[in-house]
């Protein structure tokens, strides 16, 4: 599913990847595990496309990636570190905003925030604007957002930070249901356990 030839990366005289390369198969969980500062983040900003690496490449799905390609961007769902939603819209609205993003529409769209919704358990709070929330509750309604479009590969940047246990767990099975089903996913942390 994922190919990392060689990858590195530089911050001026800073070297946050120093030639990285991994193979991630179809429907594996990888487990990115290291501290602060180790290059987690800069990894998945790389295979995302967000940045551009100044050596080695990235093959995803057979294809080298090109992060410009529309439809290399729709193989990949991103949680970021980040919280990504918009505080003064309600749950459903953010999910509305990012199926269109991701080209749905109509019938498809409208089942696909229903879906997304119950998923998480906040089919019940879809009218309430994001900023009445917990934590929690935000972190979860961000990594289906991630999801609507159904990715091939998703990447979870430390997607349970400062989250309750409850809100982690959920957000475990949510993730452990869809590698079942068939996504690939990669999951950066620096929590042992979670790992």
């Amino acid at each position: 599913m994922l190919q990392i030839d060689n990858l590195t990366k530089r911050y001026g005289n800073f070297t946050a990847l120093n030639g990285v390369s991994l193979r991630i198969a179809a429907g594996e969980f990888f487990g990115l595990l290291g501290p602060n500062g180790a290059g987690k983040s800069t990894l998945m900003s790389l295979v995302a496309g967000l940045r551009t690496p100044d050596a080695g490449g990235i093959t995803l799905g057979g294809r080298p990636f090109v992060a410009a390609d529309p439809a290399a961007r729709l193989l990949l769902g991103l949680v970021p570190q980040h919280i990504a939603l918009y505080q003064e819209l309600s749950a459903e609205q953010n999910l509305r905003i990012f199926g269109e993003l991701y080209g749905l529409r109509g019938v498809e769209l409208h089942a696909q925030v229903d879906e997304a919704l119950a998923a998480v358990q906040l089919a019940d709070r879809r009218r309430d604007p994001v900023k009445h929330f917990s934590g929690g509750m935000q972190r979860r309604l961000n990594l289906v957002a991630a999801l609507l479009h159904r990715p091939r590969l998703l990447l979870c940047d430390e997607p349970t930070v400062g989250v309750d246990p409850q809100s982690r767990n959920a957000i475990f099975e949510l993730l452990e249901a869809r590698v079942r089903a068939g996504l690939t996913v990669i999951y950066s942390t620096h929590y042992m356990e979670e790992a």
